[in-house]
């Protein structure tokens, strides 16, 4: 269980219009025939649940990636550094080569990702900050 201090990472408030648009489309279909089409206004409700769980928690022992079916956790001393493929969800590289997606990160976070982690993940703004002081910019 992660301690109360972990930093979580979640989907914006923005993400839950989306399940106002599909009770909107569920009402639509829903309306046809009630009698088949009841189970479709279920679908909102399961988009509004799933919306809820996808997070990503970061504490003292590593990163968790809570997804739909899955939850992985990924150790500090197991971390090799993080990866933003274009078009994809944010991925923890492992020291072993796996790629595990964090549902949420966006390339943003990482600042708040690398103060988490004391210095076990560098970040990227502060080397460029130091940068730029160092060269005069």
């Amino acid at each position: 269980m992660p301690d109360s201090d972990a930093l979580v990472i979640r989907f914006s408030g923005v993400a839950y219009l989306s399940a106002l648009a599909a009770f909107v489309l569920a009402l639509i279909f829903a309306g046809v025939n009630i009698t088949y089409l009841w189970w479709v206004l279920l679908l909102p409700v399961l988009l509004v649940l799933w919306i809820r769980r996808l997070r990503t928690v970061v504490d003292d022992e590593g990163v968790t990636a809570v997804r739909t079916i899955r939850t992985d956790r990924v150790a500090w001393e197991s971390l090799a550094g993080l990866q933003f493929p274009k078009w994809s969800a944010a991925r923890a590289v492992t020291t072993d080569g796996n790629r595990i997606p964090l549902p949420a990160v966006g390339f943003n976070d990482v600042p708040a990702i690398a103060q988490r982690s004391a210095g076990r993940l560098p970040d990227p703004f502060a080397a460029a900050e130091a940068d730029a002081e160092n060269t005069g910019d």
